[in-house]
């Protein structure tokens, strides 16, 4: 009997290890498997910001060989950094390897160079691709408006038809100097034409650059739109007469006890303008081309659910991303206008003279405006 109590608890035994054995491995299998669909599994949010912010190469494409190594289409920017400890380090980007590798001590962390021993200090002066297209940009920008120009020195579009680029960039040259320039700053228009017409076939061709695949949204970069308000600022704030300051610091025809609350109001408004301009350009920039990756997105994120739900939304994906990017290009043409324009409404209001009506005192009929 007592064999008999052994043998069961003998078999008892090994049936728990067996069943506590599989339930282990079926846990780890399920754990490796889980990983694997982790790793593969579509990250809407990495593609939507590593094409929002900046980076250290152009990225075109990815994709798989039939031996599942990934590869990819990218045009690698040189990379500078410094650092007191370890003196300057140059090299490109593509040593990194899409971050799989260390280069003389850094490492590629989403998108940021940091270095691998945290108590070394580094400064990253790379030129990124935001500072190359804009380098690009601006390069072509003065080449073709130097080449016009040219044609008009020789006559071309005064006494002769103009030809080329001139027939598309002259009725926008008139649209500003018109509709900006003479309707926002009256008979000192001239004085301000060079700036404006400068930022708006800047801010225009950025923003035409950054519909490009592949290319860097550099009117979405904080940084960017930020230089661009701050110098209109300046030219705001430099152009200001003695009524625009005397309106700011003492309004007139406004009670003491008013004053007190408008002038502190007026005088942030000398900040607020510029950034009004910097946010509102930024913004809109970002917006749409994060509206148009989420389109595209969807295709991939419906595809992981299930294949016929990813090709039957693609269709749908495609036409609204389409409609949307039409859109943007006359978000570009309309943002860069409007920055222009706005730019041009806050200079006129600081080079406004004073006003006389019916022997009224000077400045009863200035509006007040925050």
């Amino acid at each position: 009997m007592i064999r008999g109590c052994i043998k069961s608890l003998l078999v008892a035994a090994f049936s728990l290890g067996i069943i506590f054995f599989s339930n282990t491995c079926l846990a780890n299998d399920d754990q490796h498997k889980k990983a694997e669909e982790k790793k593969e599994h579509f990250d809407a949010n990495e593609v939507i910001f590593g094409h929002v912010l900046d980076g250290h190469e152009f990225h075109f494409l990815s994709y798989k060989t039939a031996d599942g190594n990934a590869h990819h289409v990218t045009i690698p920017l040189p990379v500078i950094l410094y650092s007191p400890q370890k003196g300057w380090s140059v090299f490109m980007s593509s040593a990194f390897h899409h971050g799989e590798h260390e280069v003389e001590g850094y490492k590629l962390v989403a998108g940021k160079i940091v270095p691998v021993d945290p108590s070394v200090k580094v400064y990253d002066v790379s030129l990124t691709r935001n500072v190359v297209q804009l380098f690009l940009v601006l390069f072509l920008l003065v080449l073709i408006m130097v080449q016009i120009a040219g044609k008009y020195k020789r006559g071309i579009g005064t006494t002769k038809a103009p030809t080329g680029l001139q027939n598309a960039v002259e009725p926008i040259i008139a649209f500003i100097r018109d509709d900006v320039g003479k309707a926002n700053l009256g008979s000192k228009y001239e004085k301000y034409m060079p700036y404006l017409l400068t930022v708006f076939f800047f801010i225009l061709s950025l923003n035409i650059f950054g519909l490009l695949p592949g290319s860097a949204n550099v009117t979405g970069n904080i940084a960017v739109t930020a230089v661009l308000g701050i110098i209109s600022g300046i030219v705001i704030v430099l152009s200001g007469n003695s009524h625009y300051w005397g309106h700011i610091f003492n309004p007139p025809n406004v009670p003491l006890g008013v004053k007190f609350i408008l002038v502190p109001v007026e005088f942030l408004g000398i900040f607020i303008k510029p950034f009004a301009l910097i946010i509102r350009l930024f913004a809109n920039m970002v917006a749409g081309h994060i509206i148009i990756i989420c389109l595209i997105s969807l295709i991939f994120i419906f595809g992981e659910l299930n294949p016929a739900i990813g090709y039957g939304a693609s269709p749908i994906s495609v036409a609204f991303t389409v409609f949307i990017y039409f859109i943007e290009i006359l978000v570009a043409f309309l943002q860069a206008y409007i920055f222009t324009s706005l730019t041009a409404v806050f200079i006129g209001m600081a080079i406004e003279e004073t006003h006389h009506q019916d022997g009224h005192d000077e400045g009863y009929d200035d509006a007040v405006i925050v």
